[in-house]
């Protein structure tokens, strides 16, 4: 008998390349763009030493999902496998560009120019300190992640799909894609005229003159716009473009200064590296966990990837990144489903291997950071989360509806502790009544528990609630169970500044440390977590006779009725 032969590229690969290259890309100009806007971190130096190796990264783990769709293909007969999508993960580049790189670059220049060194010699000195413990730091991401990739599947088991993809809906709705909505309202011209685009060609369907891809027709529609702008505003005097930042580093065109990496100097950054642990083994748990959501993703619209072997990839791609001078971390995209959505197949993993890795080692990146304006690039995440979140509810029993809904609870927490934080460290607390005050502060402290490592949080949430919904009373009483000694340990409800971790026995000094009401709302949480673990086990014991557990949707409808 004839096997079908596996489709691995078709027309649909256009639009998906599109769509993920743009995401990787702007990754790419988030950690340049945030680096140099905030902590002055030289354009030149990133360009030159950090890009390349991040765009590796992307490229070797572009490749090995290219892989493993014709391995899936062989192995399942089927001929529409759509390959994994694999970029850069957007949350652990915000939390590496401000807990680790930038961070560690104003201590060393600080340092530096308090020795009487030229400012010049400082900033390039003091950046590649930052680029080595940026390095390190990836490193030992990869191996946390490969190590965590042996037991991926079993996570995948223990956990209902409402809980992993309840998690993923949280991160793409709140996250992903209403993150990008201020940005958009800085440049609206030009951001909400390419996310019409891309809410015409990629979520209602619809086909631009040419077969112009949407993503790019988004893309081009944007630059256009802003363009236009900038024309009108020198010739007419108008004020159409919004006085954003400008780049004015010329692109770099085949750099050569990341191959020092091949040196392993950055090795001896190792020990300053410890101090940021806190910071990066949550990143690298948190991928993990997006991983997995992932390849549940991927599986709810027919692609079933062997867990093991998705994260197994993420971990060596990211890896390979560090070994190559990467300081941003790999992760499969949760983008799955739109991609497969948009007809794609494995050539857009492949496309967008050999593109971002270009941008990276050719020097091509240079140019489309400094001429592609960040708002025509946006709404392709914002597409990405609206796809994600549809395609969450699509693929969970309906019953589970309400455990999607409750999972994103705690990322709206984290939403709001992102921009209420900006606000208070600039805020004057002296100059507020004593009661504002105090009811103002408490306010703050509890809701920044509550976003501390919001993404387990979620898992935890939404997991309990599908199995209360159930009737499955005791394993939700260790979904709770298991909470409460995560809160122990700061994975979840940490309150310290980038959801940072603490050892339980150190927890006093730790938290006291930094704020003594913390200590007493974290051990609260702990117990909370605990009570409702009791109460959850009581109840599996007294209404496991009288309420027996159900499994399909139409069994609870009957509850209902």
């Amino acid at each position: 008998m004839k096997k079908n032969r596996y489709i691995w590229a078709a027309p649909g690969d256009v639009n998906a390349f599109f769509g993920l290259m743009l995401d990787n890309i702007a990754g790419l100009v988030l950690t340049v763009g945030m680096l140099a806007s905030i902590f002055q971190f030289p354009v030149d130096f990133s360009l030159r030493y950090m890009v390349p190796g991040t765009a590796i990264g992307v490229m070797v783990g572009d490749l090995m999902f290219f892989w493993l769709a014709f391995r899936y293909a062989k192995r399942t007969g089927k001929t529409n496998v759509t390959a994994m999508p694999l970029g850069l993960d957007t949350p652990s580049t915000i939390g590496m560009v401000l807990f680790v790189i930038g961070p560690a670059f104003v201590t060393a220049k600080e340092r530096l120019l308090a020795e009487g060194m030229a400012e010049q010699v400082a900033v390039q000195t003091a950046a590649m300190e930052a680029w080595h413990i940026g390095i390190c730091a990836i490193f030992i991401t990869g191996l946390i992640k490969l190590l965590m990739s042996f037991g991926s599947n079993w996570v995948r088991n223990v956990f209902p799909r409402a809980g992993l993809l309840g998690s993923l809906a949280a991160i793409a709705l709140v996250l992903i894609a209403f993150m990008q909505l201020p940005k958009l309202a800085v440049n609206p011209i030009v951001g909400f005229a390419a996310l019409i685009i891309v809410l015409v060609t990629l979520v209602a369907r619809g086909k631009l003159p040419f077969r112009i891809p949407g993503a790019l027709g988004a893309v081009m529609i944007g630059s256009v716009l802003w363009y236009l702008m900038v024309g009108a505003d020198e010739a007419l005097g108008t004020r159409l473009a919004p006085q954003l930042p400008s780049n004015e580093t010329d692109p770099v065109w085949f750099p050569m200064e990341w191959l020092t990496v091949f040196q392993f100097s950055w090795f001896d950054a190792m020990e300053s590296t410890f101090q940021y642990l806190p910071y990066v083994i949550p990143f690298a748990i948190a991928t993990v966990i997006g991983g997995i959501d992932c390849a549940e993703s991927a599986a709810s619209v027919g692609d079933d990837f062997d867990t093991n072997n998705v994260i197994s990839i993420e971990a060596l791609a990211t890896i390979g990144a560090s070994l190559c001078g990467g300081v941003i971390q790999t992760t499969p995209y949760i983008g799955h489903p739109a991609y497969k959505a948009m007809g794609g197949r494995a050539a857009y993993t492949l496309a967008t291997a050999l593109f971002v890795g270009g941008a990276g080692l050719i020097g091509y990146f240079g140019l489309l950071f400094k001429f592609i304006p960040e708002a025509a690039l946006l709404p392709i995440l914002i597409f990405i989360g609206i796809e994600i979140t549809a395609q969450s509810f699509h693929a969970t029993p309906r019953r589970h509806y309400a455990a999607l809904a409750i999972a994103c609870l705690p990322a709206l927490a984290k939403l709001i502790m992102i921009y209420v934080g900006q606000f208070a460290a600039w805020l004057d607390w002296d100059s507020l009544p004593a009661a504002v005050r105090t009811d103002l502060q408490s306010l703050v402290l509890h809701m920044n528990v509550l976003a501390g490592g919001f993404i387990l949080t979620s898992l935890i949430w939404a997991s309990a609630m599908a199995k209360i919904i159930d009737r499955r009373f005791i394993q939700a009483s260790l979904y709770m169970a298991v909470g409460g000694l995560l809160v122990l340990f700061g994975v979840m409800h940490s309150p310290l500044e980038g959801d940072k971790m603490f050892l339980p026995w150190n927890m006093w000094n730790t938290l006291y440390a930094f704020d003594a009401a913390s200590t007493r709302v974290v051990l609260q949480f702990a117990v909370a977590y605990l009570v409702m673990a009791v109460l959850l086990f009581l109840l599996g014991l007294t209404m496991g006779k009288t309420t027996p557990p159900i499994s399909t949707d139409e069994e609870f409808e009957q509850l209902e009725a």
